[in-house]
Order: structure tokens, then sequence, then C-alpha cells
């Protein structure tokens, strides 16, 4: 499943685009303007799933890294500073990765 078969590929252009810049990334506008907030608890799954790259069951620190590009190639790698972020913002039993459910409440909180 591609990215794009659950969000508008303009979005997604859109919102990458936006955080182009190094030190810009707010997940919570982020995921606004990707259109992820709006969409049902189905596909938010489907994103996660899209974004956990090992099939873990979790998105771990390296994946939260390379974020952006889960949503297009064109995307920047994340620093490590908006990695830690990203991470702290969405870990909320402090083991280290975001799990589905976390994801679901970070979605649903920005």
């Amino acid at each position: 499943m591609a990215m794009t078969d659950v969000l508008n590929a303009e979005d997604i252009k859109k919102a990458v685009g936006a955080f182009s810049a190094a030190e810009s990334f707010n997940y919570k506008k982020f995921f606004e303007m990707v259109g992820l907030k709006k969409k049902s608890p189905e596909d938010v799954k489907k994103v996660f799933h899209i974004l956990d790259k090992d099939r873990s069951g979790f998105i771990e620190e390296e994946e939260l890294k390379f974020v952006l590009k889960g949503f297009t190639p064109e995307g920047r790698d994340l620093s490590d500073k908006e990695t830690k972020a990203l991470l702290a913002a969405g870990d909320k039993d402090g083991d280290g990765k975001i799990g589905a459910d976390e994801f679901a409440t970070m979605v649903a909180e920005s």
C-alpha cells in the first residue's frame, strides 16, 4: 500500500514542502496539513503500518528519522533533535518506540 492510497498526493507534497527547512518539523501541523487528522481510525492505522518499515508493530527512533520520506521520497530526514522531539511526543509509555495506539493518539491530539 502506498501513502497516496490513503492521503491526497497534493496534500502530501504541500505538507512535506512546508517543513523542508532543517529544524522546522512540527508533527501537529504536519498531520493536519497532510489530511491525516480528518481520516478514520482505520486510515490512521494504515498510515502507521506504512511508516513501520520493519513491520515490528512499532515506529522506532530510526524509522522516525525518515518519517517524511515515508510520505514521499522527496522528504528530508529529520534532525536528531526533531526525531527525539517526535519520539517524546508519541511515546506515552516510555518504551522508546511508538505503537499504533500511541500514533493514533498523536494524530488525534494534533
